[in-house]
């Protein structure tokens, strides 16, 4: 997916961009950037992330990099920032975006006698197709409402101008941004748990489709944002760091809802709970607390230099990294009924792993409970590498061995309870070796949430989202 950080000061800026930056960094596993304005110059940093850590590719670029205000971005699509020097004057820009009629718009801009520079993957680079839509309007909020207005699928940007930092969120809100003020500061940033160690109070959530300028006096409005918005629940479900909040909701808080609610309706036997680390600790002590049952640390992660693990492009290296990542402790599994609390079955490497080392343990009994309903869909809204091909996930494939077509009745398949879903998860279940498998209701899901019906986006379980999308 992606997240970016800007920030505006009346003093150097390097340390919080920096920072910030890197406080992003569990969104996205392959590029990284920066950006600064000093006297009227940009200066930029952009690195491969895909076999390093942000702080330790750009470490030795910190020296080169002065003035007050910059931005930065942690990107799973083309290489970030970008400067343009337009009519509208010079400036960088970051984008968080999934744009599904990228050619069309390409051809579009080359019709009326644009061109592109940047290239990404041998496609026109989708940040400079952009900032191209952008420099179509004669001010930035004019260019970045006809950007919301062009692209199918969704776009949240910062614009680093020589004036102020731009921040604007997508149209539908489908992923976050968030203000944070310190004294003579002020920091835009995917992720608020970027701010408190660097000093900075979250004091603003960016609306769906709200403009806002940003300077390190003030914040301004210069798009009011819309009234509809259809946020990603897959954000609190995985994506999130535990500490962060959107929308006012805290992540663990949610995730430790759903395993509350989750444990109220199973009536499992087991001698403990774990949670598989770390998306699935917070629902797993929400589930302990929920059945009365202990929780114990029954795998650990060893350390965080893994990446998600179906991010790499390669199948081969995602099925070693979702083995290596986790270990589990021998002495805690052997002769155990265990229920495991995890965040999401996407294509079934990790699980798969991890059951078949669970019982080499010698766990008696294996159950897993997971904190979002089947993924049953491809997200056409924002780049999670996780789904993009139906048929990669889990779900699909058992749907397709069970009716010859990994299309039929999704409707029904969808539906918790009906025939055609308990035999799909019991299918998915005897699959993956497991004892008993739930999965939380997308009822459950929205009301651990708790935000206001109709915005928040369930497109991967139940292809629901905003009529015109």
């Amino acid at each position: 997916m992606g997240g970016f950080f800007g920030t505006i000061s009346k003093s150097a800026c390097i340390t919080d961009l920096f920072y910030g930056t890197d406080y992003n960094s569990h969104l996205g596993t392959r590029r990284g950037g920066m950006a600064t304005l000093h006297e009227g110059i940009f200066n930029r940093a952009i690195h491969n992330l895909e076999n390093s850590y942000f702080r330790l590719r750009f470490e030795a670029d910190l020296p080169k990099f002065k003035g007050n205000s910059g931005i930065g971005i942690i990107s799973d699509t083309d290489p970030q920032p970008i400067f343009v020097n337009s009519h509208l004057g010079k400036y960088a820009v970051v984008t968080v975006a999934k744009i599904n009629n990228l050619d069309e718009l390409q051809k579009e801009l080359l019709d009326k006698g644009c061109h592109f520079s940047e290239l990404s993957s041998g496609q026109a680079s989708q940040t400079e197709l952009i900032a191209l839509l952008i420099s179509q309007g004669k001010t930035f909020p004019e260019g970045i409402k006809l950007v919301h207005e062009k692209i199918k699928g969704s776009c949240s940007m910062l614009i680093l101008t020589e004036k102020c930092i731009i921040a604007a969120r997508d149209k539908w809100g489908r992923t976050p941004i968030l203000i944070g003020k310190k004294d003579g500061a002020h920091a835009v940033s995917s992720e608020p748990c970027s701010f408190p160690n660097l000093g900075y109070e979250l004091t603003y959530d960016i609306g769906p489709g709200e403009i806002v300028e940003i300077t390190a006096d003030k914040i301004e409005t210069v798009h009011e944002p819309n009234k509809q918005k259809q946020v990603c629940s897959f954000l609190w479900v995985y994506y999130g760091y535990p500490v962060s909040d959107y929308e006012g909701v805290n992540v663990d808080t949610m995730r430790y809802t759903c395993g509350l609610k989750m444990a109220a309706k199973d009536d499992v036997e087991a001698d403990y709970v774990a949670g598989i680390p770390d998306s699935g600790i917070g629902m797993g002590l929400g589930y302990a607390e929920g059945k009365g049952l202990p929780y114990r640390r029954a795998i650990i992660k060893y350390t965080p230099t893994w990446p998600r693990s179906f991010t790499p492009a390669n199948q081969e290296v995602r099925d070693l990294v979702a083995k290596m990542k986790l270990i589990p402790n021998r002495h805690l599994l052997k002769d155990k009924r265990v229920i495991f609390c995890d965040d999401s079955i996407v294509r079934g490497t990790q699980l798969n792993d991890n059951v078949n080392i669970l019982y080499g343990y010698g766990a008696k009994e294996v159950h897993m409970r997971i904190g979002s309903p089947p993924i049953l869909h491809a997200c056409p809204y924002l780049g999670f590498t996780a789904s993009k091909s139906a048929l990669e996930l889990i779900t699909r494939r058992t749907i397709k061995e069970l009716e010859g077509d990994d299309s039929k009745d999704l409707e029904k398949y969808a539906t918790t309870d009906s025939p055609q879903y308990n035999e799909m998860i019991d299918k998915i279940r005897k699959k993956l070796n497991i004892t008993s498998l739930k999965f939380v209701t997308v009822e459950d899901l929205l009301d651990s949430i708790g935000l206001p019906e109709g915005s928040v986006c369930t497109y991967c379980y139940n292809k629901a989202c905003p009529k015109g999308e």
